[in-house]
């Protein structure tokens, strides 16, 4: 008979320990999740920054830390944050615009309807698709509280993580059980997906919302500045992105009556604003990082239901990582 010796035992307990607290810490700090991933997001940003002020230029460390945080301050999240009170304040409109989208679509349907005599209508329930995104923009405004603090925490985080480099990094080696050359193709490869896409798809979508501004201005769409916001945030996802701000304005100008404004937009939007999310992300992403388009879309997919708006950087990264260690796999044990 085989016995299991009790030094595994005792492993197996203490490892069963981990797990367990380790999941209750992830349970509760679930909803302020976003602010340690942000804090991990900024910190692969600022690290050679920071390496630079303090041994370049002898900076202190907490002085360097602390100019490169209000410097992140000012630069990022203050812009977002602009987004964000234009998204907010708009909360109203966007439910009212979204029934107005429906109405427009279902009349476009009944045209369609004619012509080829299918009841296509019928299956479509404004009032509950209304419901449903009135909902779902409520919830996002009431993250507000939850929104700032996350923001404190992923400073506090930052700060801490940008003072001790060379602890975090030996904790990594020391830790994970895995080969030095592997943890560094992770390294390598969780950096360069971060500047992907917290640097490159943001540059790439707020280029398509200005590009798509100038459309609305030109046609006189009627609060341009709102489906400006709408679009960039929408461009952030691969392949559907453009349609989110283009085709609602397109339902709602023809629906006014406007319809050489409509075609116009839809016409500009998908030719001009379509156009340059190509060169745009051809010339930018490649120059950053080639990042397989598909991956960003599952990664946005599987990302933002998990860590809210910040799964747009972070889905794709899983994704990547996912890769990465499937290719690690095959390589140390695939023979």
């Amino acid at each position: 008979m085989t016995h299991i010796k009790p030094k595994i035992i005792r492993q197996i307990f203490v490892l069963l320990l981990i797990i367990l607290t380790g999941s209750l810490i992830f349970i509760e700090i679930r909803p302020y999740l976003t602010g340690v991933l942000g804090a991990l997001t900024f910190y692969i940003l600022l690290r050679n920054l920071m390496k630079k002020l303090t041994s370049n230029y002898k900076w202190k460390r907490s002085l360097a830390a602390i100019t490169l945080l209000l410097g992140s301050f000012v630069i990022i999240l203050i812009p977002l944050g602009g987004f964000g009170l234009i998204l907010g304040n708009k909360i109203s409109d966007v439910a009212r615009n979204s029934a107005k989208v429906i109405h427009a679509l279902k009349d476009l349907i009944e045209n369609l309807e004619t012509k080829i005599g299918v009841d296509i209508n019928a299956q479509i329930d404004t009032q509950a698709v209304t419901t449903f995104l009135s909902g779902r923009l409520q919830n996002v405004a009431g993250s507000t509280f939850n929104m700032f603090i996350a923001i404190g925490l992923m400073y506090f985080i930052l700060y801490f993580m940008l003072i001790n480099r060379e602890k975090i990094r030996q904790s990594f080696t020391d830790y994970i059980p895995m080969s030095a050359k592997n943890i560094d193709d992770i390294g390598r490869e969780v950096q360069s997906m971060v500047k992907s896409n917290a640097i490159g798809i943001p540059l790439v979508a707020l280029a398509q919302g200005i590009v798509a501004l100038i459309g609305f201005i030109i046609f006189s769409i009627e609060d341009p500045i709102f489906w400006f916001a709408i679009t960039t945030i929408g461009s952030l996802i691969p392949f559907v992105g453009i349609s989110i701000g283009i085709v609602p304005v397109f339902l709602l100008t023809l629906s006014q009556g406007d319809t050489f404004q409509a075609w116009g937009i839809l016409i500009y939007g998908t030719a001009i604003v379509g156009a340059t999310d190509n060169l745009l992300r051809l010339y930018i992403l490649k120059k950053i990082d080639n990042v397989h388009p598909l991956i960003t879309l599952i990664g946005v997919l599987v990302g933002v239901p998990l860590f809210g708006f910040i799964g747009v950087i972070f889905g794709p990264l899983l994704v990547s990582v996912f890769i990465v260690l499937l290719k690690i796999y095959k390589a140390e044990y695939g023979n």
